[in-house]
């Protein structure tokens, strides 16, 4: 059973279910004992020993009373099942009969012990007893009343076995319990029936606890006397357990064994005090004495603790025997071997100090000492060897050992080796051979006489002569010490000498000393490895670190890049799972042990899974395998990774099901943090493990409600210390905690000699200072986050079950208050009006809390509504019936325009404080809820926050993130039990709205429509399959739609909020299958397209909320404008404006208005209405700045600035850039930066002028690819990857060409109806029509057909309804260019002509230029030379010489890529 539950994978399995399963039982057992009178003397595992204290003359009643208590606690164990599957029973085995106590141990604990003969009889009944038996011994048979008794003889035995009872018809056995209890004066009367001993009744008694306290563990009086409540006492942790079994003959008496026992005692007490070990418990056992010895109990963890143990056993069995100690001459050489095929990951920076270290040490011709200070699993070793290597050369020689901790208490063994080294020893057999090569190399140094100096040190046998008999032994040294550096003066002379140490903390202090004097003699070149000092160093020690020539270098962690390349060569694959490659970067730390040990653990448990890397064309996309989140390693390390067994890449995926969040650590990573934790206080342990509840990150808040007895000022100080010494991070912020998540700490240099230079005093007060620093930090700060996800898990499995949801629950109560939108978003919920559907609160509701979620949810009073009202214009006067368009245009400009100076000059609170802080709150609060939730097993409370937690994921644009907490959802859908209840529907519903989203920004059209239809049904709203339905529904939407248009000026009572919930996700799903359906070329499509979006708009006209009919009324209006009705969208944008002049100016209106300024422009940037897109974009862009939400603010200036692109108003678009990259920079927003990058890119090969160089875009695109939110907004990668392949195609670098176009050709079929995607597109069609040039230019047999598929390409984009317009003239272009080369001059000048024109009516300045100048080139007889792009990138001209008028931006324009068309002169 112990195996079983040993080696279980979870955190919430295991060791606690063990404990768990044998307290429920030995508890049973426990319990019955005490109430038939017995006492439990003893517990050995999962043994326990009771006695029943009696008389001679009631000993015959007891034994039947202790029969009775023995066949009740069988019945106990057949009426009881365990669900682990393990069957569990008990033996019991009784005697009777006389037995002495033995107290032994010292003056600060006790010890006790039963012996005699009754013990020993006892013993060996229970070891004849088989499951459910009760065995008698002979003398207890022989006691007991057998009249009572059924029996049944043991063959061979005296020993009998208990079938049963047999007591008379009027016996009562009450009664007779009663009586028997009545000779024992401890046991309760029936005056006192609740309670089972009378000890409990007992009066506080000093004397009597101070002797008590002899019996109680030292760790446990520790916690007690530091106030630690009961409750948190116990804990399970891995432990080191030596037992020491101490045997006695037959015949030895209680007089000869106690003395023997107490000896043994105080021995083996004070060899493990030494190791910070505890007897646990002492107990008899066959006819020897048992010490249960065992380190790493709470608080007296150390490392090493397997040595140590192995230490004290040998010590302990030292005390009893003598053995014979052998002396060795050995050598210690670096045992680390370097593989050629594996290379040093991560170190480049370390390896750079050596370099120049030994530069200057082969110019300078002096000293050198080169030191790595790092802590254990951190690579030294590696890094040693992999300077071994580079060390070798002519003229150098390269001595590398390695120590260990016993080096240190062997006297200059350092030098030892190292002189062994110098002089050949090394290869030497035997000793004779040894003290013949000595004898020859030191004869010239050295007199005869005083070769037995050599004698003890390389265990060698001279004669010893008279004077070194006489020499006291540190005139032996100092004369050694001489020999010694003279020989080292002769060999540098011939060679240089490279010394390698690695654990040089393991120095000895002679070789310390030895080693100072020897720089500053012999020019030597010492690198060491050494991990941090224990104590502080020798004197010697600290003068080599503050030498001058000394560069000590503090190893810091391995970065997330080569981690992930570590493992693809360790486990020999060309990739990784996402997830696996978050964990073990999030678990490693940059440790490259700690990654090791993870990687082996996880295989141990057969977690990895590794398969055939396919093809992603020819994989079926389901939900499962939406997201194929395989990491590759970087570019470099390809050749190391990349498994190839004929031709087949292998990729390393999780077995399913698999929760690497719950994964219990490795032991030995386990046993590191222990180790640590034990080091620090009783109170700042508690600390930890009360933050390690909470998870890997937290805040102070949180941590203070949570924290037992605890106030403010204790809790802030220990945080600092904690924070001091590397167990905590600290963070302003969740963007600053993200920021420093990205790397890890570095190398560093640390200067020891100036920090010498430094008063001591100064330095106290400095300490003094830096804690106050710190505290005063972590005031300011309010986010906390463990350094190692490790001592999180280990603190967390400290827990006993009861106490972690105890724990939970807390967290829960306290989080639950938080878990909704922030300020800045009016404390709404993700989903909109989620928690009045769903009821999972702990908390009871006030009406307070009622009060201010209903005004967060846009619920004002009409004094509000009316004041605001007064503010704006009439609709009357507004909208007059004679407008032209131009004036409706002016008075929307004008509207808008007042709107921002009301924001800007209002009085009242219209402009929030601070902007959105959304993401910390889902980070801080409603991530950790939903687990806590989960620990605390509440399903339909867990499944709530992580819907919640889908939806804000998917609001932020991280479509990889919404995935994996929907398929933490899934999961707890399945656990629910199938109710009708409308909660429980709603939250499916919602979870395949969500699903529907994430499949729909993925391109994945197909499932999401699946997905969304399945939504619709659940929320009541079945959406048509086939054309009779299609028709009838869409004649009853119409109706519906004319009777709410109609009914729109008479205010009816609003929906109820369950209702509204269900009507938002239905529009949710509206919106999202208009637009899907506008994708497909069919033209029934066209009719489930439009009534989808007239479903959107009956459907938020349903709620009577002014946001959802605004945006229902531009979805509509956009979808008409796709459509070419002109009549149509017209009417509702101004429908639309019409709706926000009833809206108050602040809250939810003012966004409201910032809204459709946005979504205007982008309409009208859509439709290629460029000029009035840059008037509407930038007033959007005023507005979200005031109203400080960088999410809309950045997404308004991308489509800002591709506006003034394509007008040439490059003045504008810089600004706007710096805008971009401004806010990109400030939010640490991965989108925007890019999306600045592929703007970059556009001006590099249309514009003609470098803003920011190809070589910085680049840069950005290969160290952000993998990035999960890019990775998966695909139109934005796609439009990086083929603006890149474009540049490659111009200047005919076809290699780096296919590299890029393969990339993107993998992301075409995801196709969005965004203008992301189609910006993608195009990109990737110019690089398919340069292709073709190069196809044509070398006559390839499938030009023709290549050209053809892509000509109908190109038509099939523009006959598309979702492209837009201000696409056509590039594809007008790219189709021109197309027939041109293929010879076809009539459709060429057609699609010349049309672009041209389009260009015209849409003020497309851009294209407008490269189209004439196309033009002009392709009917020109002038010839294009092959290098004539590569010319013009060579001369582009910077930004800053075009700001500064050097260079006219007339001349600019030129700087166009002209398309070759006189290729060949009969193409076909």
């Amino acid at each position: 059973m112990t195996e079983k539950f040993s080696t279980a994978m979870y955190m919430d399995r295991g060791a606690e279910q063990l404990v768990e399963i044998l307290n429920y039982y030995i508890s049973a057992i426990v319990e019955k004992v005490l109430i038939f009178g017995g006492d439990i003397l003893k517990f050995a595992g999962d043994a326990l020993l009771a006695l029943w204290k009696v008389e001679r003359k009631q000993l015959k009643n007891i034994i039947t009373v202790v029969i009775k208590c023995s066949l009740e606690i069988h019945g106990l164990f057949e009426a009881k099942e365990v669900e682990e599957g393990l069957d569990i029973r008990v033996k019991i085995g009784l005697a009777a009969g006389h037995i002495s106590m033995l107290v032994f141990g010292d003056e600060t604990r006790n010890y006790f012990l039963v012996i005699g003969q009754a013990v020993d009889d006892v013993r060996l009944a229970q070891g004849m007893a088989q499951m459910n038996d009760v065995i008698l011994s002979p003398n207890c048979w022989q006691l007991c009343d057998r009249s009572m008794i059924e029996i049944e003889r043991i063959p061979d035995q005296r020993a009998v076995k208990v079938n049963f009872l047999k007591p008379p018809a009027t016996f009562n056995f009450d009664e007779f319990l009663t009586k028997c209890m009545s000779f024992m004066d401890y046991y309760p009367t029936s005056k006192h029936k609740n309670i089972l001993r009378l000890a409990c009744m007992l009066e506080s008694d000093p004397k009597l606890e101070l002797a008590l306290q002899k019996y109680v563990m030292e760790n446990i009086l520790k916690q007690i006397d530091d106030k630690q409540l009961g409750g948190y006492l116990s804990e399970l942790r891995p432990v080191t357990i030596v037992f020491v079994n101490l045997m006695f003959k037959e015949q030895d008496k209680a007089e000869v064994i106690g003395p023997a026992i107490q000896s043994a005692c105080v021995h083996i007490t004070s060899v493990l005090k030494v190791f910070r070990g505890q007897i646990n418990k002492v107990f008899m056992f066959d006819k020897g004495c048992s010490f249960l010895c065992v380190f790493g109990f709470p608080g007296e963890k150390a490392p090493d603790e397997v040595t140590h143990a192995l230490e004290s056993a040998v010590d302990i069995f030292d005390f009893c025997s003598q053995v014979h100690k052998i002396h060795m001459f050995g050598m210690a050489y670096l045992i680390c071997n370097r593989n050629e095929g594996y290379p040093l990951l991560g170190r480049e920076k370390e390896i750079k100090y050596f370099m120049c270290t030994m530069k200057e040490f082969l110019i300078s011709n002096c000293s050198q000492i080169l030191m790595y200070e790092g802590l254990s699993g951190f690579g030294k070793s590696q890094i040693l060897m992999e300077i071994e290597y580079l060390a070798q050369g002519e003229n150098h020689r390269t001595i590398a050992i390695a120590l260990t901790k016993v080096s240190f208490h062997q006297n200059f063994y350092t030098i030892q080796i190292l002189m062994a080294n110098v002089l050949g020893l090394d290869t030497c057999k035997h000793y004779k051979e040894r003290q013949s090569s000595l004898q020859s190399k030191v004869k010239t140094l050295l007199d005869d006489k005083f070769h037995c100096l050599l004698n003890d040190i390389f265990h060698v046998q001279f004669p010893i002569s008279r004077e070194i008999s006489r020499m006291s032994t540190t005139r032996k040294q100092k004369h050694l010490e001489a020999l010694f550096m003279k020989i080292l003066e002769k060999t540098v002379k011939e060679e240089r000498i490279i010394f390698i140490i690695d654990e040089a903390q393991f120095v000895d202090i002679a070789s310390w000393a030895f080693m100072e004097k020897l720089i500053q003699t012999v020019p030597i070149f010492i690198i060491m490895a050494l991990s941090p000092f224990i104590d502080s160093p020798c004197a010697s020690a600290s003068a080599i670190m503050k030498n001058r020539n000394t560069t000590y270098v503090t190893l810091g962690a391995v970065q997330p890049k080569d981690i992930r390349n570590k493992v693809c060569i360790d486990l020999n694959v060309s990739s990784i799972s996402k997830e696996l490659d978050a964990y073990l970067v999030e678990g490693s730390c940059g440790i490259p042990y700690y990654c090791e040990e993870l990687l082996k653990n996880l295989d141990n448990h057969k977690i990895l899974l590794f398969q055939q890397k396919e093809s992603e064309e020819k994989t079926n996309v389901t939900w499962n395998n939406m997201f194929r989140n395989l990491t590759k390693p970087t570019g470099e390390f390809n050749i190391f990774s990349l498994s190839k067994y004929d031709g087949v890449e292998e990729v390393c995926n999780l077995a399913s099901g698999v929760r690497l969040r719950n994964l219990s650590p490795p032991a030995s990573l386990k046993e590191i943090s222990l180790v640590q934790l034990d080091s620090m206080s009783l109170s700042h342990q508690m600390l930890v493990r009360c933050a390690a509840i909470i998870g890997l990150t937290f805040t102070t808040e949180l941590l203070f409600e949570i924290l037992p007895c605890w106030n403010m000022k204790m809790m802030i100080k220990a945080l600092a210390t904690l924070v001091e010494s590397n167990i905590f991070y600290c963070f302003r912020n969740s963007k600053a905690l993200r920021l420093a998540l990205k790397h890890n700490v570095t190398s560093f240099e640390v200067h020891y000699r100036s920090l010498s230079l430094k008063p001591r005093d100064m330095l106290a007060r400095g300490e003094q200072e830096e804690l106050r620093e710190k505290e005063g930090e972590v005031i300011e700060c309010h986010i906390i986050r463990f350094r190692q996800p490790m001592m999180q898990k280990t603190a967390y499995e400290l827990w006993l079950k009861d106490q972690k949801i105890a724990m939970h629950l807390k967290c829960a109560r306290f989080l639950e208050e938080n878990a909704h939108r922030c300020d800045h978003c009016r404390n709404r919920d993700f989903i909109p009006y989620h928690h009045f559907t769903v009821d999972i609160r702990l908390n009871t509701l006030d009406m307070e809390t009622i009060k201010k979620m209903a005004k967060s949810h846009g619920f004002q009073n009409k004094e509000e509504i009316m004041f605001s009202k007064a503010e704006m214009p009439k609709i009357s006067e507004f909208f007059s019936e004679d407008l032209s368009p131009q004036g409706i245009k002016e008075k929307i400009l004008g509207f808008f325009d007042l709107i921002i100076t009301k924001m800007k000059t209002s009085q009242e609170d219209i402009i929030p404080l601070e902007s959105c802080q959304c993401e910390e709150i889902l980070q801080m609060v409603i991530l950790p809820l939903a687990h806590h939730f989960v620990a605390l097993e509440e399903n339909n409370k867990a499944l709530y926050y992580f819907l919640e937690i889908a939806s804000a994921y998917l609001i932020l644009g991280d479509n990889y993130r919404a995935y994996l907490y929907l398929n933490e959802g899934e999961k707890l859908l399945k656990t629910l039990k199938k109710e009708k209840s409308w909660s429980q529907t709603f939250e499916s519903a919602t979870y395949y709205t969500l699903k529907g989203q994430v499949c729909f920004n993925m391109g994945h059209m197909v499932l999401a429509k699946k997905m969304l239809r399945r939504a619709l049904k659940l929320l009541n709203r079945t959406f048509p399959y086939n054309f009779i339905s299609l028709f009838l529904q869409s004649h009853v939407e119409k109706n519906r739609h004319f009777y709410f248009l109609n009914q729109q000026g008479q205010e009816g009572p609003p929906p109820e909020k369950k209702r509204l919930a269900q009507l938002y996700q239905q529009t949710t799903c509206f919106s999202l299958l208009w637009q899907i359906y506008s994708l497909n070329y069919f033209f029934h499509h066209q009719y489930y397209g439009n009534l989808a979006a007239l479903m959107q708009v009956n459907t938020a006209l349903e709620t009577q909320n002014d946001f959802q009919i605004i945006k229902a009324y531009l979805d509509y209006s956009l979808y008409h404008q796709l459509r070419g009705y002109q009549g149509m969208w017209f009417n509702y944008e101004i429908m639309a404006m019409e709706q926000i002049l009833n809206l108050p100016l602040k809250g939810e209106g003012i966004e409201i208005m910032a809204h459709v300024a946005d979504t205007l422009g982008y309409i009208k940037f859509i439709m290629g209405h460029l000029d009035l897109a840059i008037e509407l974009g930038s007033r959007a862009h005023k507005m979200w700045a005031l109203l400080r939400n960088p999410n809309k603010h950045y997404i308004v200036l991308c489509r800002l600035s591709k506006s003034l692109f394509l007008k040439s108003r490059y003045k504008q678009l810089i600004q706007v850039l710096g805008w971009l990259w401004d806010l990109s920079v400030a939010e640490e927003h991965i989108f925007s930066k890019a999306f600045f990058y592929f703007v970059c890119l556009d001006i590099l090969l249309y514009s003609g002028f470098i803003y920011r160089t190809f070589e910085e875009c680049l840069e950005f695109i290969h160290q952000n690819e993998d990035n999960r939110i890019l990775k998966f907004q695909n139109g934005l990668l796609l439009g990086l990857y083929s603006s890149i392949a474009v540049w490659y195609a111009r200047l005919q670098e076809w290699e780096n060409f296919y590299k890029f176009f393969n990339r993107a050709k993998t992301l075409v079929p995801r196709r969005t109806p965004t203008l992301l995607y189609y910006e993608g597109i195009i990109r990737y069609m110019e690089g398919q029509v340069l292709h073709l040039q190069k196809q044509i230019e070398e006559q390839s047999e499938n030009a023709q057909d290549s050209g053809v598929e892509l000509l109908k390409n190109l038509e099939r984009l523009v006959a598309q309804n979702t492209t837009g317009p201000v696409f056509y003239p590039r594809l007008h272009h790219l189709m021109a260019y197309v027939c041109i080369l293929m010879g076809d001059g009539v459709n060429c000048d057609l699609f010349l002509n049309t672009a041209l024109q389009l260009c015209e009516s849409q003020g497309n300045t851009l294209e407008k230029c490269w189209l004439n100048m196309s033009k002009e080139w392709w009917y020109s007889s002038s010839e294009l030379t092959s290098d004539q792009w590569l010319q013009t990138v060579l001369s582009l001209p910077t930004w800053e010489k075009i700001a500064s008028g050097k260079i006219s931006i007339h001349d600019v324009q030129k700087n166009k890529f002209l398309m070759r068309v006189n290729i060949l002169d009969n193409p076909f």
